[in-house]
């Protein structure tokens, strides 16, 4: 256990008593650490650091857990991610890294399915819009989020979503994750949530990216905002 208040010139042992070490070739996983008796606030320093470090390793991280590899946002000149989707049910799977191959395309995340502002405004702004990106020659618009289909699908009517409209399901978070575009609204919806954002796409690779700075907002990633950039 952490002993309260340490002072400098004290030995401070058994640090943490519960964190597995790192595994070392020959060594059985499980084995408590062993850290350096300190004597100054460097070496408390130097001490917390290994802590640190050795939770990262065994995969005491953030909500969607421990990533085996760095991800970074989606940004202009990434591929979409080749990630399978919902769009009417479980079994009509879509891919929107193929789906968007060829063309221009839009690509929206809500952060859930009849939440206010995804209801009241920021999907029905593009369904009002949808014929000026159309003019400009846009071929479709997917809204995604991290719900189950049949939720997506029930709500994609009630909106009066059209065909150049699709609302999909990204039931597993796995293509928002894969964007780096998760974050943990567990306080609100209980688990992890797409950001709001919006990506102009053209024949599989970002070409404009616009996320909400507070990640629910609808400021930047609102229709009216992406149409004129478009």
């Amino acid at each position: 256990m952490l002993r309260s208040q340490p002072k400098l010139g004290c030995e401070w042992v058994d640090i943490v008593a519960a964190v597995p070490q790192p595994v070392k070739t020959g060594q059985l996983s499980g084995t408590l650490p062993s850290f350096p008796v300190t004597n100054s606030s460097f070496d408390i320093i130097s001490t917390l650091t290994m802590i640190r470090s050795g939770l990262r390793q065994i995969g005491i991280s953030g909500v969607r857990g421990f990533r085996s590899s760095a991800r970074a946002l989606i940004n202009v000149g990434d591929a979409i991610p080749s990630v399978n989707v919902q769009a009417g049910s479980p079994s009509d799977v879509v891919n929107l890294a193929d789906a968007t191959a060829k063309g221009k395309y839009v690509i929206v995340g809500v952060p859930g399915a009849y939440s206010p502002a995804c209801s009241a405004s920021h999907v029905p702004g593009y369904i009002k819009a949808y014929q000026d990106f159309a003019k400009k020659g846009y071929n479709g618009v997917y809204v995604v989020t991290v719900n189950d289909a049949f939720v997506t699908s029930a709500w994609a009517k009630e909106l009066g979503a059209g065909e150049g409209v699709k609302v999909v399901a990204d039931s597993s978070g796995e293509f928002t994750e894969a964007a780096d575009l998760l974050f943990d609204a567990s306080k609100f919806f209980g688990n992890a949530r797409s950001k709001r954002y919006a990506l102009l796409v053209q024949d599989g690779k970002v070409v404009e990216q616009f996320v909400e700075p507070d990640n629910v907002g609808v400021s930047v990633s609102s229709a009216p905002e992406v149409l004129r950039m478009a």
